[in-house]
């Protein structure tokens, strides 16, 4: 099946009319119920819910995954994934039983042997804890949460200045910056996305090691862990 993720403005509805024609499937990512519900009546084939707990842009409304995918599963009926601080076989388990039918990551991706980025950045993935993120653009309504590091550390002291506007930090978060750090290792260079699921990752696997890792702890859940509690 052929597939592609979008996320944005009702202006992307345009692309979707471009690429259904061809037989591909639209999943679109939202970080509220409203505009999930809004993008299936628009036609989507699935939602990725996007919690608080992502790297990347999380909203405006700061509402975890925990009420946000089971509050989306009420109001849509179409496939839903659930996306944002997701790393392992408990918070499959925990999708699926909020709702979802499974899960979408990035971050734990980001720290495998496969990921084309520089060994530092997957290290700082390792050395980051649940508490490792910052969130920047705040105060310009367009929140993003990325890695902790000197770089966005600064960006958040200069944001937080009286008349702070985006033009005080854009040599700091250039995309063509954050390109080169991914590429050389150097963290002064730029800010690099990272979501919550920090506090989870501890080594670099392969991503077949990863997966099947995920299924076994998912596994070992439904097989002994459940069941214990049902008596």
């Amino acid at each position: 099946m052929k597939a592609v993720e979008t996320a944005g403005t009702p202006a992307v509805q345009e692309i979707w009319e471009m690429l259904k024609p061809h037989g591909i499937k639209i999943l679109h990512k939202c970080t509220a119920v409203r505009h999930a519900a809004s993008a299936e009546r628009r036609g989507v084939d699935a939602i990725s819910i996007d919690g608080f707990e992502c790297a990347g842009h999380p909203g405006e409304d700061d509402i975890p995954g925990l009420i946000l995918i089971p509050c989306a599963a009420d109001k849509v009926s179409i496939p839903m994934i659930a996306s944002g601080g997701f790393g392992d076989g408990r918070g499959l388990v925990a999708a699926l039983a909020l709702g979802a039918e499974g899960i979408n990551m990035g971050t734990r991706f980001c720290a495998t042997q496969e990921a084309v980025i520089h060994p530092n950045i997957k290290q700082a993935y390792v050395d980051n804890d649940e508490r490792g993120t910052n969130l920047i653009f705040r105060s310009l309504k367009n929140t993003a949460r990325v890695g902790k590091s000197a770089v966005s550390d600064e960006v958040v002291r200069r944001l937080a200045q009286p008349g702070a506007t985006f033009a005080d930090v854009q040599e700091l978060v250039a995309g063509v910056k954050g390109r080169d750090m991914l590429q050389t290792g150097d963290l002064s260079q730029g800010i690099f996305w990272a979501s919550m699921v920090q506090g989870l990752i501890h080594d670099i696997p392969t991503c077949k090691d990863l997966i099947d890792r995920i299924i076994s702890e998912a596994e070992a859940i439904l097989d002994k862990r459940l069941p214990a509690f049902r008596g």
